[in-house]
């Protein structure tokens, strides 16, 4: 008796056959995952206010403020670095343009006051951070007028471009700009005055990682850039007055 047997399957085939299983397995993967989480919503305005929601619930965060064109002759905010949390209080440092100096002076903003080891001073000092062009700094991280609250008050959100970011630029973050009126630029600096551009980069966990503002902050004129980053959420600094004696 004779069987009758189907001819093998050429190797190349089976070989084919099973890349395009693979292919059609990773899209599947790639499609069936929700990218709320990573920043990436296609609905920028719920993406901005998911940003604001991580912000106002981490227990702390690192900030890092730098500066670009701000006017000669000033006494304005240079830049600043420290941790801040929603106590509210700040521990760090900022830069200044003041009466013709650039000094980087200690500050640790707490218990409604801010402390600042002024040059030529000695020790720690009570003062007013308006007569140096800067804000007090505890109050950046507030759920109410703080940096997050310029994330809800943006008119015409734009989704943009993936870009990268992060520590050591490890995160692939998303990009979303539009404009923000004074009132929520005044969160920043008093001064600001019209309308302000922004620009934000949200990573994983709906993280806001950068904020930048563009416009006229002095009344000068001409437009400042204010460029924001935030790094370490959920770190839990302990910050105290310091001596003053």
């Amino acid at each position: 008796m004779h069987v009758r047997t189907s001819p093998a399957r050429p190797a190349r085939s089976v070989a084919l056959t099973a890349l395009l299983a693979l292919l059609a397995a990773l899209t599947l993967a790639g499609c069936s995952g929700s990218d709320s989480s990573s920043g990436s919503s296609d609905d920028p305005a719920a993406a901005l206010a998911a940003a604001k929601k991580a912000l106002d619930d981490t227990s702390g965060v690192h900030l890092e403020i730098t500066s670009e064109n701000v006017p000669a002759d000033t006494t304005a905010l240079l830049g600043a670095s420290g941790d801040g949390t929603h106590a509210p209080a700040f521990d760090g440092q900022i830069k200044v343009a003041f009466s013709g100096l650039e000094p980087t002076v200690p500050v640790i903003a707490v218990d409604g006051k801010v402390y600042a080891q002024v040059p030529l001073s000695p020790g720690w000092q009570t003062i007013d951070p308006k007569e140096f062009g800067a804000p007090d700094p505890s109050t950046l991280l507030a759920k109410d007028g703080g940096f997050s609250s310029l994330l809800t008050a943006t008119t015409g959100p734009t989704k943009g471009e993936q870009v990268r970011g992060g520590e050591d630029n490890k995160e692939v973050l998303t990009t979303y700009t539009g404009t923000i009126d004074q009132t929520a630029a005044k969160t920043i600096l008093p001064g600001a005055t019209g309308d302000f551009d922004v620009t934000y980069t949200i990573g994983e966990g709906d993280q806001l990682r950068t904020m930048k503002v563009v416009g006229d902050f002095y009344g000068k004129g001409s437009d400042t850039t204010y460029t924001i980053a935030f790094s370490d959420y959920g770190s839990n600094p302990t910050i105290t007055a310091p001596d003053t004696k």
